[in-house]
């Protein structure tokens, strides 16, 4: 029986869930997750998870947040005067914005507070420092 190993293309389905059981994002309903493994295409604890698994086999792996999106970053926290935010915009908590990085590159930021001051801005992944949990099974392997 063929088993996943590094550098095979797999088609996935899973839901993802974190501590409290609540679900973060799944392929129900969608087609599979396809990528190569060990390519970086997803966080390490999804490649690991998958690699060994044969068609068709089901399981459910812990992925410890260090093996997913990492701890959250204090220094990708922003606090942004009012008056330096457009004045057409008007941010909301849990609003998504691009802004401009110091490098010129895109940063996404989530807004987590607004006051008449400051709005405050995370450009971290909305899931770092959480610990994950993936409900698995392989569908394919090319």
């Amino acid at each position: 029986m063929q088993q996943v190993k590094s550098g095979d293309t797999v088609k996935v389905h899973y839901t993802g869930t974190l501590e409290d059981g609540s679900v973060f994002d799944s392929s129900e309903g969608h087609d599979p997750l396809e990528f190569t493994v060990g390519s970086g295409q997803v966080i390490a604890g999804f490649d690991n998870a998958v690699t060994g698994m044969a068609i068709g086999e089901k399981k459910s792996v812990f992925i410890p947040c260090a093996e997913a999106y990492g701890e959250a970053n204090s220094d990708l926290v922003m606090t942004v005067p009012q008056e330096q935010v457009p004045p057409d915009l008007k941010p909301e908590v849990g609003m998504l914005l691009e802004v401009g990085g110091a490098n010129g590159e895109v940063l996404r930021v989530t807004v987590v507070e607004v006051s008449e001051e400051v709005i405050i801005l995370d450009a971290n992944p909305p899931l770092a420092g959480k610990d994950l949990t993936f409900a698995l099974e392989l569908v394919s392997i090319g």
